[in-house]
């Protein structure tokens, strides 16, 4: 059974908020949310009420139940309902009412128990949805608002800016002057690839006066393999990615999770259209026809899209119970409806949500829609969800292998008996003529079949018992030959070609299961009808829902995720398309317009700017769904260019910057904190794609990666058990469902890292081994080695400006070269005697400060 608790502060907000305004209470907009959120499971939800009390309607209230009437007009102390609020009789189980809420529906009392309109006669079973919840912003059908007009002198590069700006004049500010070239340049390469650019990237963009410059630098940013591992990421957080399987103590790895990581980068690369990218995770299975022989490159891809419905945690990789299966299908169900709704929809699971207008019952036709694939009667565990790569011309080879290799191994064998027999019959010779016959029988009896006299001459002579094994004491020309014999055997089968797998969702052939709904959310009482798969009654336009057509009888697919899919991604779903185009400006900022990517529903965070998410959700279909484009309209826009210097004058009228006045100076996420050292220390390793880099523990028992395998951050080992220290030090997830959005929180456990860490302490090294190597060539004009260079006399002010250039991408200021000056010589001197090389050691200590700085842990 899935629960849920919710925060009674979030809820107090949105609820109490407009009685405090002048508008005069009524049931329908006050007071019905309060009794949904704490009375209506119990008085309402279901055919059957407690105590006969139906709080539904206002006239059901005042009406009461067995006790009387819950609501008597114009006098709350005789009102029943207050009365049992008060008193934390009611909800007898759970949060009870605050009290600012029971005082909102004591104001609606005393004042007569006013409702908006005219109560039906009748009511069907159920909650249903309301006018009031129809009307919330999110649920709105997506229109396309006009950007407000402004003249040529305010900035107003893109339609983002207009309406960003229109709130900023509201509040009497404006933006920031643009930002300097160089930081536009480092704020820009970072965001688009999470690497900072080179010096020589930043030297020719700063001299580049022509008025496309910075258009040409973003087009060589998102052309940048590194652009689809950095969004890649983003992605692969919202989707919940890890490398095992999540399976209690044991976390059973997954050996074939990376290529749908890989799957994401590549797809992200080429500019997959977002609907398309979409619709190939939620069903790239439909869209590959059976049998799966002989797939070709596209059509693999197409089944490793499918790793989205597929990252979840599973307690069924090792063994598990009925509830873990339950358990694998709601999780997967919550990462699929946050991440692409935004909506807490597993709230639904055991009753109609508290506080949004889903049903229960639109849980579970949502849930038809992915059970042919998720089916909980047939579960299938995660090794039952491969597919062999193997083509026809890869399965003849490899018998044609297997048979040569079993004709060696044929005559290996009986070469392998001869020797033995031979050694056997060598050694028998030693024992007197009239044993020979008893021993002979009694070693060349079967085990199972010998008589006791024999069991005991077996016992009594061990030099007899020649096995394989020993061998070589008895023969050694025979058991080197063997030996040899068998490494050409280990030669030949290894000629086999490796078979490689991929990891799907997909269904049972002609299988449709039956999808009911559960009591309370407890799968051992299903009840009810079967329901039909169909998307959200909220999400429906005109009230119309859509419902998903049964395929023929014997299909090889139901064709439900694929239809679902398409119908999410056709450009006029309100929840998708504001969901998408937050989650890019997310990313882009640091905060969303809607600041709680996961979650749109009246638990969630108002919009900042509605209109403004409306006009972007609309401009990702007339992009053709291109998520270059969409970043190159963003990152064009003043709002992006300014610069991120702060105003006393700003920060009084808009201190959490949620109007966008400035650029958020932004901590880099763990993996670019920890990629940007490498590439600092020049090591960097690019190489794209493939399985993870294993974690290994330190002898501190820290979690880590080999230092002889410097790939990127994306490309490690993401283990639900052990995820790698210094990248969750930085707020990367760590074996959480999923991470709709990253903290970046400021803690000592970061600065203990960047002090003490041996990954930090040992690319410290390596930049100040560079920092040699780069002021050595300075100086002779070519390159020499590395032991050349450590015996160099260079100036501590060329080591200092080397390393300012490799940490920053800056020289240091007339200060900053003063202070690192005298830090290598104190520290030099401090280490004379307990340093084997003072003066590099010194480097390398000046190299970690840097590396553990705010300026290189930040961009703004």
């Amino acid at each position: 059974m899935y629960y849920c608790s919710l925060p009674t502060i979030v809820v107090a907000l949105w609820v109490s908020a407009p009685a405090r305004a002048a508008e005069p209470i009524t049931f329908e907009q006050h007071v019905r949310p309060i009794l949904k959120a704490y009375c209506l499971d119990c008085h309402g939800a279901e055919e059957k009420v407690s105590g006969k009390l139906d709080l539904r309607l206002k006239r059901f209230a005042v009406a009461g139940g067995k006790n009387g009437p819950a609501v008597v007009p114009k006098e709350p102390d005789k009102s029943l309902l207050i009365e049992r609020m008060k008193s934390g009789d009611m909800p007898p189980v759970g949060k009870k009412v605050p009290a600012d809420q029971i005082a909102i529906i004591e104001k609606w009392i005393a004042a007569g128990a006013p409702a908006l309109r005219d109560e039906p006669t009748t009511l069907p079973p159920g909650l249903g949805i309301t006018a009031e919840e129809r009307a919330y912003w999110f649920y709105q059908p997506l229109k396309r608002p006009a950007p407000p007009a402004f003249a040529p002198t305010d900035r107003v590069r893109t339609p983002i800016d207009a309406f960003v700006l229109a709130k900023l004049r509201e509040r009497g500010l404006s933006f920031n002057p643009d930002a300097d070239r160089a930081t536009l340049i480092r704020r820009a390469a970072f965001d688009l690839t999470g690497l900072p650019p080179t010096q020589k990237e930043i030297d020719e963009f700063v001299a580049d006066s022509a008025p496309a410059a910075y258009e040409k630098q973003l087009d060589r940013l998102l052309a940048s393999s590194a652009y689809g591992e950095r969004w890649g990421r983003h992605w692969l957080d919202a989707a919940g990615f890890a490398d095992s399987d999540g399976d209690g103590s044991t976390d059973t790895v997954r050996p074939f999770a990376w290529r749908y990581r890989d799957y994401v980068i590549r797809a992200l690369n080429a500019d997959t259209p977002l609907d398309r990218f979409v619709i190939e995770q939620l069903a790239g299975d439909e869209l590959v026809p059976r049998p799966w022989t002989n797939l070709k490159p596209e059509q693999i891809e197409l089944l490793a899209a499918t790793g989205f419905l597929r990252t979840a945690p599973d307690g069924t990789a090792s063994g598990g119970t009925p509830a873990d299966t339950e358990q694998v299908v709601t999780d997967t169900l919550k990462i699929v409806t946050s991440s692409l709704l935004g909506s807490s929809v597993a709230c639904a699971q055991c009753h109609d949500h508290r506080y949004d207008p889903i049903p229960q019952a639109d849980y579970y036709q949502l849930r038809a829609v992915f059970e042919p694939a998720l089916d909980p009667v047939k579960w299938r565990r995660p090794g039952e969800r491969v597919v062999s790569l193997y083509t026809d011309a890869d399965r003849a080879k490899a018998a044609a292998v297997e048979a040569e290799a079993a004709k060696m191994q044929s005559d290996f064998n009986q070469k392998q008996s001869a020797a033995v027999r031979a050694a056997f019959e060598k050694e028998l010779e030693k024992f007197p003529a009239d044993e020979r016959p008893k021993l002979k029988g009694a070693f060349d009896a079967p085990a199972d079949k010998r008589t006791d006299e024999q069991k005991k001459l077996v016992a009594s002579n061990p030099k007899l018992n020649i096995t394989p094994g020993v061998l070589y004491q008895y023969d050694t020309k025979s058991d080197n030959e063997l030996k040899a014999m068998q490494s050409k055997i280990q030669a030949k089968r290894a000629e086999r070609p490796v078979e490689p797998f991929v990891a799907v969702m997909a269904e049972v052939p002609g299988r449709v299961p039956a999808t009911k709904l559960f009591y309370r959310g407890d799968a051992r009482q299903p009840k009810g009808p079967d329901l039909a798969p169909a998307d959200l009654t909220i999400a429906g336009q005109d009230s119309k829902r859509f419902e998903i057509t049964p395929p023929s009888v014997g299909g090889v697919t139901t064709g439900r995720r694929l239809a679902w899919a398409k119908h999410l991604t056709d450009g006029t779903h309100p929840l998708f398309g504001r969901v998408m185009a937050n989650r890019v400006w997310l990313n882009h900022f640091g905060r969303g317009i809607v600041d709680t990517p996961g979650e749109f529903g009246k638990l969630g965070q108002l919009p900042t700017h509605p209109e403004l998410l409306d006009w972007l959700a609309t401009e990702l279909p007339r992009q053709n769904w291109s998520l270059k484009k969409f970043h190159k309209l963003v990152m064009t826009s003043t709002v992006y260019r300014q610069s991120s210097v702060r105003e006393p004058a700003k920060d009084a009228m808009d201190r959490a910057n949620a109007l966008y006045g400035r650029f958020p100076v932004r901590r880099l996420e763990a993996e670019a904190v920890r990629d940007r050292m490498l590439v600092a220390a020049g090591r960097l390793d690019r190489t794209p794609f493939g399985p993870a880099v294993a974690a290994v523990e330190d002898g501190a028992g820290q979690v880590g990666t080999p230092d002889d395998k410097p790939r990127r951050s994306i490309y490690l080992q993401a283990r639900r058990s052990k995820p790698v220290a210094f990248l969750t030090a930085f707020d990367a997830p760590a074996g959480e469902l999923q991470c709709e959005r990253r903290n970046a929180t400021t803690t000592a456990p970061q600065s203990l890292m960047l002090l003490n860490s041996t990954f930090v302490r040992k690319q410290a090294e390596h930049v100040a081994t560079a920092v040699k190597a780069d002021t050595s060539r300075a100086r002779s004009g070519f390159p020499i080695s590395v032991v050349a260079a450590l015996k160099a006399d260079v100036p501590v002010e060329r080591l200092v400006e080397k390393a300012w250039y490799r940490a920053y991408l800056r020289g240091p200021t007339a200060d900053e070269l003063k202070l690192g000056s005298a830090f290598l010589k104190t520290q030099t001197a401090a280490l004379q005697g307990k340093a084997k090389d003072p003066r590099f050691a010194a480097l390398t200590n000046l190299c970690q400060q840097l590396l553990a700085s705010n300026e290189f842990l930040y961009v703004d």
